[in-house]
C-alpha cells in the first residue's frame, strides 16, 4: 500500500461507509434484520423467525453497531454487538464463557476473576452477502484474509471488517471496558497484527460455526498500538460513534 493510500484511508472509509451505535428501537431492529438475513436465511446457523429478527437473551444487555453505505444511507452493510455484563447478575457468564468453558486456559486470564463491569464480548458480526462476494465467504458471516490487504502494486484495504471492529472498540472505550473477548477464526490475529492490533489466544479451539478460538484484546492497547495508516480511519469511526452518543444512551443498558 502506497504512502498516499495509507494517509487517505480515513477519507476512503468516509466516502463509502458510515458507522453508528444502534441506540434506537428502529436501529436495533435493523441490526436484528441483518443478523436474520445472514445467520438464519443464508447460513442456516439459526432457525428462520416469522418476524425476520434474529435475537437472543444477550441482546437485552448489549450495545449494537450498524454499518451502512455513505452513498446510499438506506443501504445497510453489516453489524456487530458488544455484550456487557448483566446489570442484575454481573457474574452471569458471557457467551464465550459458556462455549469455551472446557478449553479456556485460565493461567493466561480468568474472566471470572475480573471486575465484570470492565469486560465485554464482541459477537454477532455479520455482513450482508452483496458485500462479501469473494470465493470462500459463502459460509461465513464475516471474513478477513491476506488478499484483503492487497499487494504493493495493487493496494487494498478491508474497510468493512476493520470498520466494524474499530467501532466496537470505540464503544467499549466509551463504556469503560478494559478487556474485550471474542471467538475468532484462528488466523484473525495474524491479519490484525498488520494493523498493530494484538489479539491473544486464551484457550484451545472449539467448534462453533466452524473452528474458532477464544481470544482477547486490551482496549487501551489496541488504541495505543494502531499503526499510523490506520489512525485516520480510527478518528473517523470515533467521531461517528461519538455523534451517536449525542442522541442519548439507551436506558435499558447498565449504568457506567
Amino acid at each position: 500500500m502506497s504512502l498516499l493510500d495509507r494517509f487517505s484511508l480515513g477519507e476512503g472509509f468516509r466516502k463509502y461507509f458510515q458507522v453508528e451505535p444502534a441506540f434506537t428501537d428502529e436501529l436495533r431492529n435493523a441490526v436484528y434484520g441483518i443478523r436474520h438475513e445472514v445467520y438464519c436465511e443464508e447460513l442456516g446457523f439459526e432457525p428462520v423467525r416469522p418476524d425476520r429478527r434474529e435475537t437472543d437473551d444477550y441482546d437485552r444487555h448489549s450495545m449494537h453497531c450498524l454499518l451502512r453505505s455513505s452513498t446510499d444511507p438506506a443501504t445497510l452493510v453489516g453489524c456487530n454487538r458488544l455484550v456487557l455484563a448483566r446489570p442484575g447478575e454481573p457474574d452471569f457468564p458471557l457467551p464465550f464463557e459458556h462455549t469455551c468453558r472446557d478449553t479456556l486456559d485460565r493461567s493466561i486470564i480468568d474472566p471470572a476473576r475480573l471486575p465484570r463491569h470492565t469486560i465485554a464480548e464482541v459477537s454477532r458480526l455479520a455482513v450482508r452477502a452483496q458485500y462479501r462476494r469473494r470465493k470462500g465467504e459463502t459460509k461465513t458471516a464475516l471474513a478477513l484474509s491476506d488478499d484483503d490487504f492487497g499487494t504493493k502494486d495493487q493496494p487494498r484495504f478491508p474497510y468493512i471488517p476493520i470498520g466494524l471492529y474499530l467501532a466496537v472498540v470505540a464503544m467499549a472505550k466509551r463504556e469503560g471496558i478494559e478487556t474485550l473477548f471474542m471467538l475468532t477464526e484462528p488466523r484473525l490475529a495474524d491479519h490484525f497484527s498488520k494493523l498493530g492490533v494484538r489479539i491473544i489466544q486464551i484457550g484451545g479451539p472449539v467448534e462453533h460455526r466452524g473452528i474458532r478460538v477464544p481470544s482477547m484484546m486490551s482496549v487501551s492497547e489496541v488504541i495505543a498500538r494502531l499503526r499510523f495508516f490506520v489512525k485516520p480511519i480510527w478518528r473517523v469511526v470515533v467521531a461517528e460513534i461519538d455523534a451517536g452518543y449525542t442522541m442519548g444512551r439507551p436506558a435499558f443498558l447498565p449504568p457506567r
